[in-house]
């Protein structure tokens, strides 16, 4: 019997691995696995949607389900997940020393309807009182000029928004001074080739980030799986089977870091990392599914309307493909 030929567009990560090269496979379903980086995924998928089935910035996602049509349903799967404190960049000559200096501030933003920036904005606002319209924003390339919005944005008034010139870059701006600070998935080059005009605004962000983590017990999502709802409505039962593939392949990814006769990667203290991992979020720390999730995904979905990307709050059952949020029982 054949079986269904699928494209997945998916980057290259330890709790994929095992369906990137067929160690665990999706029943019924032939897997060609496009292994590429996330821009490209996402820009493709969006813009094109050339694949059945892809990694997707939750924020991307969720915007899209205001369409009329809605292109895509999620599965409950999150190949990444990132507490990002560490990602808010300031220049040198801008005077920002706590998160409250950003008020009034010109701030930098690959996209604003990027997942990361909708968390940090949302922590900026909930943990330190600097509210989304509190601050300039400004969005374009960070290290390629010319870089715009994936998809069309309606925001309110109240939040400004307006691009950086077309020849400039992100990265450049913040060590020259014309920006303030930036929010980001990605370090600017400048953080590392000018660290004297280019800091973080959380040197210490690892103690921040665990404190987050105890008071809040969250651990941000950053992007889910997305299927091409053509590809759906024809095939109902690929949503499951690719929810249950993906958690085969999370499973292998935690077996591996479960031995000890060798370093599965190139950690020297790998060891104490996971264990102080499972002390501090438990056994099963990277959990995919609504409920071990839902507070996480309820805040981002308020961070979402409350930064003008949602018309209204969704919930999480809005979000995934309802063969997905229960199983039989024997």
């Amino acid at each position: 019997m054949s079986r269904l030929r699928l494209t997945l567009a998916c980057w290259d990560y330890d709790r994929t691995r095992a369906l990137m090269d067929g160690t665990v496979t999706a029943e019924g379903i032939e897997l060609l696995y496009l292994n590429q980086p996330v821009e490209e995924t996402f820009f493709r998928m969006l813009r094109y949607r050339e694949y059945d089935a892809a990694e997707m910035s939750l924020s991307s996602y969720v915007a899209s389900l205001q369409k009329a049509d809605p292109p895509f349903i999620a599965i409950p799967a999150f190949p990444s997940r990132f507490f990002r404190h560490s990602c808010i960049f300031v220049s040198a000559k801008s005077g920002i020393r706590r998160p409250e200096d950003l008020k009034g501030k010109r701030v930098g933003v690959p996209e604003y309807q990027m997942t990361a920036p909708v968390w940090i904005r949302g922590i900026l606002s909930d943990d330190y009182g600097v509210k989304v319209t509190e601050v300039e924003h400004l969005s374009g390339g960070e290290e390629e000029p010319g870089r715009d919005e994936k998809l069309k944005l309606d925001l309110p008034p109240e939040i400004r928004l307006r691009p950086i010139p077309s020849h400039k870059t992100l990265s450049r701006m913040l060590a020259d001074g014309e920006l303030d600070a930036l929010v980001t998935a990605r370090a600017p080059s400048t953080f590392h080739t000018q660290p004297d005009k280019v800091t973080r605004l959380f040197p210490d962000y690892e103690e921040i980030e665990k404190d987050y983590y105890r008071r809040t017990r969250i651990f941000p999502i950053m992007h889910t799986v997305v299927i091409r709802r053509d590809v759906y409505e024809k095939n109902r039962w690929v949503a499951q089977t690719l929810y249950k593939a993906f958690v085969a392949a999370k499973e292998r990814a935690y077996a591996l870091y479960n031995q000890t006769a060798a370093l599965p990667t190139m950690v020297p203290w790998l060891l104490a990392q996971v264990e102080d991992t499972r002390r501090e979020m438990g056994e099963d720390w990277w959990p995919y599914g609504i409920e071990p999730n839902r507070r996480t995904l309820e805040t981002f979905l308020r961070y979402h309307e409350e930064q003008g990307l949602s018309k209204r709050r969704f919930t999480p059952e809005e979000l995934f493909a309802p063969e997905t949020l229960s199983s039989f029982k024997v």
